[in-house]
């Protein structure tokens, strides 16, 4: 029979010396299932010596066949190996974990093995074209259910027919959150109990709360509601780094299995990129999709949830981790202490309606599970983009090598005008390193000798490319922004609210795939790997920026700033229009108007302003990404000094509210929380050499029976006394705020982050201590 099948996730086992693969998804029923195939063996390729024939090297390679997996074929093909032909042979063996065992061999003959290290779920799927997030029509046969695994059906796979386009089915998305009783820093499994584990859904939440001293049955209790719930999707916050490893040792501890999983041994297990695969479902820690907010430097749960606006700080209970076991153990304000884990699971839920609709549409574009993908870095979903494409293409993957890096000349950044400016247009390149790529064919298999003649020549670097046959690059390139393309133009006539906010994440999560092609290339962990690519595209990008700047002024613009891809400029509207026309043809790149903004300033450094659009929206570049040892106030109180500058354009107004903060801090009425200084411990304690204040915090607070260590943050403040700077600090939560250095927080804090802003206007930062009102600080416009 024919099914529609829309796929979640794929696993596999092993079972009588046969593999099996299960393809985890939901039927057009909106019932929970797994299709099984059993057809599917792993392979690898041998790339033979040039001297040495493909028969010889595949009888030897036969003859060191491994009895417990033996090779089933070893066939001659024909491939490209950026983009040259290439004849190769193709072993087929039968245990996956087998071909680790057959690349390691030294085989006579043999040159090279490609593709041993592509994992077999995801050969699987790469070679049947599966997607995430996919619907799929199946020819399959219905077998009988069991008790395990968890699910409405099983089917055994007969063929894919194809794709199919159904409306997408609503996932059952589960958060979870743990709150563990420690008073001695990190909290150790082997010690320390799950007080409460906090759990919501679409419909509400529910929590399991530790009655007595014994949290065996919180932990049981959790597994039973996870199982009996069944969500497609489990979600939490730095889950894989704390909650999920941590119950997994208390589990031990305490003699639990923690099946969470939709098979008998449902136990989540490390994966790839240090995230924890669960069994039939998703486990997606949210943390690695709010690692790439740059505005957020501490990206704690309720700051990133702060800044997302799905929670504000100032409508939750906020605890410090050192107050959560003071509390427990007072019952009158135990409380307080589930009221908070409410508010971070209750966050998490709401930060998965954010970010997983732009993840799902990440993995359906790059193939790679919704679980790994939240945890891999830009360069690997880049990667296993290019993975899918080269089977399509009939190309082989290449092998990872290890790089020394080697630095070449980035993007062109003109300096800019400081000072208050009006009216701002940005003009920006559409995808222009892409665009570049493509219309120059840029990539390691179409780089060209010098003596090429019918070539591509980059500008400055002299790096030429073929301009025939395309690259694989400019192939997957242009398909992806052909697709969103066609998305963007369909958005318009779209009425259906969950369908036009589907394509608009598809498109955007292209957006993002495309513009980081670029920097996967010239990444020396890159498999695709040119590094005269990525210098003849910054070379040609800023031949494409200077020619754009010199005809804006030849039009009578004013040139405000430039960097990589936009042009910062002031003139006249109406000749906007004609403008971009003339850069479009003279370029062959799409530009557009990116932002306007309403009054916007700059500071003598490069990649440093902040603008109010015209809809009132304030943007800030590079003044956030200050030191990291600033605490919370000298952070709010920049925000603030740029928010009244571009809501009043009045420099004095802006010089008044560093005074005021000022004033506020010697009159103690700064809450010790926004003093606190932040900083990782990068090594162990032992390795330091030099007695940094963080350092010193950190052993302060250990010898106070707190468990700190490599690897974790560590907040301290400032105190008043004589001595060092490093020799006055305190952790945070053992200091007494009546003897923080008042004056350490005004001069090596607040003062130096306002005048990062201020300084361009010709403060001084006498002008921000004194009391006087009178200044010869005025209005300052460019």
């Amino acid at each position: 029979m024919n099914e529609h099948i829309y796929v979640l996730d794929f696993s596999y086992e092993v079972k009588n010396g046969t593999p099996s693969v299960y393809i985890w998804g939901i039927n057009s029923k909106n019932e929970r299932c797994i299709v099984i195939d059993q057809s599917f063996r792993p392979y690898f390729y041998v790339v033979p010596e040039e001297r040495s024939g493909a028969e010889e090297v595949r009888k030897s390679l036969l003859r060191r066949s491994l009895p417990r997996s033996p090779i089933l074929a070893a066939d001659p093909v024909r491939m490209k190996f950026y983009g040259k032909p290439l004849e190769v042979i193709k072993v087929v063996t039968q245990i996956p974990d087998a071909i680790r065992e057959y690349r390691e061999l030294k085989v006579e003959g043999v040159k090279e093995v490609l593709e041993a290290d592509i994992r077999f779920t995801m050969r699987y799927a790469i070679d049947r074209e599966i997607y995430p997030f996919t619907w799929y029509e199946m020819n399959i046969e219905e077998t009988e259910r069991k008790a395990e695994p968890q699910v409405d059906r099983i089917y055994n796979l007969k063929s894919i027919i194809g794709r199919a386009e159904l409306k997408r089915p609503e996932l059952k998305v589960m958060a979870f959150d743990i709150e563990v009783y420690n008073k001695m820093g990190f909290p150790d499994p082997k010690r320390d109990p799950v007080i409460v584990i906090g759990t919501w859904e679409e419909n509400g939440g529910k929590e399991f709360v530790m009655e007595g001293e014994d949290d065996k049955p919180v932990i049981e209790a959790f597994v039973n509601y996870v199982r009996s719930r069944d969500p497609d999707v489990i979600v939490g916050y730095n889950s894989n780094d704390f909650d999920i490893p941590y119950l997994l040792e208390r589990g031990e501890v305490l003699g639990v299995e923690l099946n969470l999983g939709r098979t008998a041994n449902g136990r989540p297990n490390k994966g790839t990129y240090g995230h924890f695969s669960i069994p039939g479902r998703l486990n997606v820690d949210l943390f690695g999709f709010a690692s790439n907010i740059a505005e957020v430097k501490i990206k704690s749960l309720d700051n990133v949830a702060d800044y997302l606006g799905v929670m504000p700080r100032s409508n939750r209970v906020n605890l410090e981790w050192n107050e959560i076991s003071k509390y427990w153990e007072l019952k009158e304000k135990r409380d307080l202490v589930i009221k908070y884990n409410r508010d971070d699971v209750l966050s998490t839920y709401l930060l998965s309606q954010v970010f997983l609709p732009f993840g799902i549409q990440l993995s359906a574009i790059t193939g790679m599970p919704l679980d790994q993908l939240c945890m891999a870095s830009v360069g690997h979903r880049v990667e296993w983009l290019m993975i899918r494409e080269a089977k399509k293409y009939g190309e082989l993957i290449p092998n990872r090598v290890e790089r020394e890096y080697s630095p070449y000349k980035g993007g062109l950044v003109i300096s800019p005008r400081p000072g208050i400016h009006e009216m701002v247009y940005v003009l920006d390149f559409t995808s222009m390193y892409p665009s570049i790529m493509i219309k120059f064919n840029i990539g390691p298999d179409t780089l060209a000798p010098r003596e090429c003649e019918d070539c591509w020549e980059a500008p400055e670097v002299g790096h030429k490319f073929v301009k025939e046959p395309p690259g694989f690059y400019k192939l997957v390139l242009q398909r992806l922004l052909d697709e969103r393309r066609k998305i963007r133009e369909s958005l318009s006539s779209i009425t259906d609210q969950q369908e036009l906010r589907i394509l608009d994440e598809r498109q955007r999560a292209i957006k993002v795939m495309s513009n980081a092609f670029y920097g996967y290339m010239g990444w020396i962990g890159a498999r695709w790997y040119s590094r005269e690519g990525a210098e003849a595209v910054t070379a040609w990008g800023r031949q494409i920026i200077t020619d754009s700047i010199r005809l804006a002024k030849e039009m009578g613009f004013e040139i405000i700033y430039g960097d990589t891809d936009s042009i910062f400029l002031k003139g006249r509207k109406d000749r906007l229009q004609e403008l971009i026309e003339g850069i479009e043809r003279r370029n062959g790149i799409e530009i557009k108007i990116d932002k306007i903004y309403k009054r916007i300033f700059f500071t003598e450094n490069k990649k440093r302003y902040a603008g109010l659009t015209i809809d009132d929206k304030i943007e800030v570049v590079g003044f956030e990404a200050v030191r990291g040892d600033w605490c919370e106030l000298a952070k709010e109180t920049q925000s603030k000094v740029i928010e009244t500058l571009l809501t009043t354009g009045d420099v004095s107004k802006a010089v008044e509210v560093v005074r005021s903060v000022i004033a506020e801090l010697k009159s103690n009425k700064i809450q010790i929380h926004k003093l606190v200084i932040w900083k990782s411990l990068e090594k162990d304690l032992e390795e330091y050499e030099v007695t940094a204040p963080h350092v010193i915090a950190a052993k302060k607070a250990i010898k106070m029976g707190y468990s700190i260590g490599k690897g974790k943050k560590i907040g301290y403040v400032v105190l008043r006394g004589s001595g060092k700077l490093a020799e006055r600090v305190e952790p945070y939560f053992t200091a007494d705020q009546r003897r923080i250095d008042i004056e350490y927080y005004v001069t090596r804090q607040v003062i130096p982050a306002s005048m990062r802003v201020l300084e361009g206007f010709g403060v001084k930062e006498q002008d921000l201590t004194t009391s006087s009102r009178k200044s010869d600080i005025t209005k300052f416009f460019s």
